[in-house]
């Protein structure tokens, strides 16, 4: 009951959002450019509206013609001038922190969050909160745990802007940060313990408090994954520390009999995630597996809502880069089956952002389109004109894994001469595995040409030992990156995880 009434305050602050995002679905093009507009006469008198004249940009068709793309590496020189204390650089709407994030191969970048960003990102969680538990009542009487992020390993250089927020409700802000923090299972304070098995070790301790847990959120299936497999190793522990009588007859092998009142885990499940799917539902038995939308720190692209995965249209204005090329495309002009790449712009400063994201429209809810994620723009390897890309190769892995629940599966160059797939399984992979993912590669006429002008090896299966996603991690963070930011991806094009990966 406790959890209930904690639960209520937080299900009503988002009940406004939930029924204006229900209205917007329908008219995507007029909360589009109501969106611009107000975010260029809010910014007409920054450094970069002036500019780029701001002032006199009236339609979105004029601001595609008169802004150009923002990379990130164009960021970097606006974000080092608000961290040397500049007010007014990118958006009238103070900036609060500048929040670390990553690709997958990176150091980290910082991107500015104000109250105009959060209040963007309060407009996208409100609909998806709301249709959460209304469609499963059942979760608001109980906790949730969303999965909180660990402080980098280094600490940011002094400045007079906030490098990283402190807690992760903060995020959202104020207010509904406190109503948020007040329905966890897990305090936001754990995110301090640096050293990653203090911090799985005290996180499992208030999971085990919580009896009445119902909904778990993380970011990839392995976050989750590696937690469980940290609880028998820790169990004894735990049972003293917590007393016995609050674990006496359960076991570190059967968490839906810990955590009776489980009822769905929301998690990545699109591109290489998906292929960590099966062993999460084998470890949870009976509980549901909502794959999330397209989230990222620079901003949120799509929810989970009414079994779709609409555009989060009040939240930031989009455009759409045609894979096929052609002109950048509205939010109301996307078409069924095309695949494009993302371009934001939002409350924080990020303007024409490429956000260098893979969606496919699978269809739409209302008017709005319905995206899913296929990979990272970004990640491509071309060690002999091959030009494999990282959403391609995930394609290729999920057809060859059928019948293969893989615990790690990364393809990555082999030296110079070709590629090597680390692949840990609960089994010995099956006879011919090579064969077929080199037979799958070959649809690509760049890597199929290469293999036959024998510029490029067969490529070879490294089996590794349990533990390769802990030892990922782990190079991962000795990179600078945060564990919030590391993607397992289906190809890395750096070299050398031989001997990050093999014990």
């Amino acid at each position: 009951m406790e959890s209930t009434f904690k639960n209520l305050p937080w299900l009503a602050s988002n009940l406004p959002g939930y029924l204006h995002f229900r209205r917007a679905l329908g008219r995507p093009e007029d909360v589009q450019r109501s969106l611009l507009r107000h975010n260029l006469r809010a910014n007409s008198d920054t450094a970069f509206g002036r500019v780029h004249g701001f002032a006199s940009i009236r339609t979105a068709e004029e601001y595609r013609e008169r802004v150009p793309f923002m990379p990130g590496e164009d960021l970097a020189p606006w974000v080092e001038r608000i961290r040397a204390g500049e007010a007014g650089a990118l958006t009238r709407s103070p900036v609060r922190t500048l929040e670390p994030t990553s690709g997958s191969s990176a150091a980290a970048k910082l991107i500015p969050y104000t109250p105009e960003l959060q209040r963007e990102i309060r407009r996208a969680v409100a609909p998806w909160i709301v249709d959460l538990y209304a469609h499963r009542p059942r979760l608001a009487l109980g906790t949730a745990y969303w999965s909180i992020t660990p402080l980098a390993l280094e600490e940011a250089s002094p400045g007079p802007v906030r490098v990283g927020f402190e807690e992760d409700s903060e995020y959202l802000g104020g207010f509904w940060s406190r109503l948020a923090d007040a329905t966890l299972a897990v305090p936001g304070s754990v995110r301090h313990l640096r050293d990653p098995d203090a911090f799985r070790y005290a996180t499992l301790k208030f999971l085990l408090l919580r009896r009445d847990l119902s909904l778990i959120s993380v970011w990839h299936p392995s976050f989750l994954l590696l937690l469980l497999e940290a609880l028998p190793r820790f169990w004894d522990a735990l049972v003293r520390d917590i007393g016995r009588s609050e674990l006496e007859g359960l076991s570190p092998d059967e968490p839906t009999r810990i955590w009776p009142k489980l009822g769905l885990i929301s998690c990545w499940g699109d591109a290489h995630a998906a292929l960590s799917l099966p062993e999460l539902s084998r470890a949870f038995p009976g509980v549901e597996i909502q794959p999330k939308g397209l989230l990222a720190t620079e901003g949120f692209v799509t929810i989970p809502f009414q079994g779709a995965w609409p555009l989060a249209i009040r939240s930031h204005f989009f455009e759409f880069l045609p894979e096929d090329g052609g002109s950048p495309r509205f939010a109301w002009e996307l078409e069924e089956g095309r695949v494009y790449s993302v371009v934001l712009t939002t409350g924080g400063g990020l303007y024409r952002y490429r956000l260098q994201d893979r969606v496919r429209v699978e269809g739409f809810l209302e008017s709005t389109p319905s995206l899913r994620f296929l990979g990272k723009e970004g990640h491509v390897s071309d060690l002999r004109g091959e030009k494999l890309h990282e959403s391609f190769v995930a394609g290729v892995l999920a057809r060859v894994f059928e019948g293969i629940a893989p615990r790690f599966a990364m393809l990555a160059p082999d030296d110079d001469s070709g590629y090597v797939l680390f692949l840990e399984t609960e089994t010995p992979p099956p006879a011919g595995l090579a064969e077929r993912l080199d037979e799958e590669l070959s649809a690509n006429p760049h890597y199929r040409l290469c293999r036959a002008l024998g510029q490029l090896a067969a490529v070879r299966i490294q089996a590794l030992q349990p533990g390769a996603f802990a030892r990922y991690l782990h190079r991962c963070r000795e990179r600078g990156q945060r564990w919030g930011d590391v993607k397992p991806l289906a190809l890395s094009p750096l070299r050398g995880w031989e001997e990050a990966l093999l014990p």
